[in-house]
């Protein structure tokens, strides 16, 4: 990201390199995770004498169930990637933080799924386990599968939806799911050792549970077993300077904390959702606590001041009052000449809205004087594309995606329009 030329906004343009960097190397984070998971899923699909071989396949569609979440999960980060690509080679510094905060959303609804996807991983894999040793009845397993396949959706939809409010609500709902499943994890363990006929089938379960590689954060969070059951998952929790929690991994560490905190003060992640992910990953102690009740070192470590929990805009124009209307900066009804120059799909036209109360609204298109409507020469969508198709037959070309950004971030600085886009509703 090369600085603007004539730049006068030296901590702005420093802010938004700031998360710009934080924002790759979360993404880089989730990928991580989502390639293991890709390489475990296809690898319990193909297993013949556990999940996969099981009742002529009977459990193959939970398998199917994650490899579909993975899928969204991954179109998500590759939007996102395209956003951080998009706004690395935008000039105004202004435009660069918005083009994040839009993909912020898809970062936040990614990482999260990503966790409970790993948390359902870890069930295929007992699971898995299980029924090629033969160590616990299938009947009943299926019917314990497809409860925590239900207990799951719900909360997967809601990140799938991509809609701010959904996913914060998730996230924050996200740790006391994660504690009641790992406690169904624990007594399902519990469960197979108690129904152990003999000594040699304990150890094979012993031998079994040793070989997982427990991908999610039950691996922190499960309770420490007694000595006479035939796994110990539980792993040793303590506090690292500053209240951080940290586990057999530095799971916050110093260099997580300050990726997120940028994020969060730049208004690209919200508060609530990293919240939540340390609760997740610091164990089931604190996975009941509620999203206030973070260690004091964590939440000044991540800014967790009345600024930084302002800057998540949530839409509402007061309390009791109707949520304001969206609108297109890049006027609705010039869709297909847009579309021609890039604005499809993820990055399509819809996404670039933004909420204006309806006497900013009705100034932008009349001039202060709504009822001019169309007829001022200054209103947004005659001038927008006016200025548009001027500098196209100045380039003598079509312009690129960044080139109408970076006309459009001018021209809403003029129009003091928030750059704080968002999805118009029912697109």
């Amino acid at each position: 990201m090369g600085r603007p030329p004539g730049a006068g906004a030296e901590g702005t343009w420093e802010s938004a390199l700031a998360a710009h960097l934080a924002f790759r190397g979360a993404v880089l984070d989730v990928a991580g995770s989502t390639r293991r998971l890709s390489g475990e899923l296809s690898r319990l699909g193909e297993s013949h004498w556990g999940i996969a071989g099981k009742a002529a396949g009977l459990f193959v569609p939970h398998v199917e169930y994650g490899q579909s979440q993975l899928r969204w999960i991954d179109d998500e980060l590759a939007a996102a990637t395209r956003l951080a690509h998009a706004a690395a080679e935008v000039e105004d510094p202004d435009m660069q933080l918005a083009l994040l905060r839009l993909a912020g959303p898809r970062l936040e609804a990614a990482m999260m799924g990503s966790m409970l996807l790993a948390v359902w991983f870890d069930f295929l894999n007992l699971t898995d386990a299980t029924l090629s040793r033969h160590l616990y009845s299938v009947e009943t397993l299926y019917v314990k599968m497809e409860r925590w396949q239900k207990m799951l959706e719900p909360s997967m939809s809601a990140l799938a939806s991509l809609e701010p409010e959904q996913v914060e609500s998730a996230a924050e709902d996200m740790p006391a799911l994660v504690g009641h499943l790992t406690r169904e994890f624990a007594s399902l363990l519990d469960t197979i050792h108690k129904g152990a006929k003999v000594l040699e089938t304990a150890l094979v379960l012993k031998e079994s549970m040793e070989a997982l590689t427990m991908l999610s954060a039950l691996r922190f969070s499960l309770p420490a077993m007694r000595p006479a059951l035939p796994a110990t998952l539980g792993v040793g929790l303590m506090v690292g300077p500053n209240g951080v929690m940290m586990g057999t991994r530095i799971v916050v560490s110093a260099e997580w904390v300050e990726m997120m905190r940028q994020l969060v003060r730049a208004g690209v992640l919200s508060l609530p959702a990293v919240s939540a992910a340390v609760r997740i990953q610091a164990g089931h102690v604190m996975m009941a606590q509620g999203h206030g009740d973070l260690p004091r070192g964590v939440r000044d470590a991540l800014g967790d001041a009345p600024e930084v929990r302002a800057m998540r805009v949530t839409g509402k124009s007061g309390a009791g009052m109707a949520e304001p209307p969206r609108h297109h900066v890049m006027p609705n009804e010039f869709r297909e000449w847009f579309e021609k120059r890039g604005f499809t799909g993820k990055m399509r036209i819809d996404w670039f809205c933004v909420t204006l109360q309806q006497p900013h609204h009705q100034a932008i298109h009349g001039g202060g004087n709504w009822k001019l409507g169309r007829k001022w020469r200054g209103e947004w969508n005659q001038m927008i594309m006016k200025a548009l198709r001027d500098a196209e037959v100045g380039a003598g070309r079509m312009l690129t995606q960044n080139e109408i950004l970076k006309i459009v971030a001018g021209y809403m600085k003029l129009y003091d329009i928030p750059m704080n886009f968002v999805r118009c509703r029912g697109k």
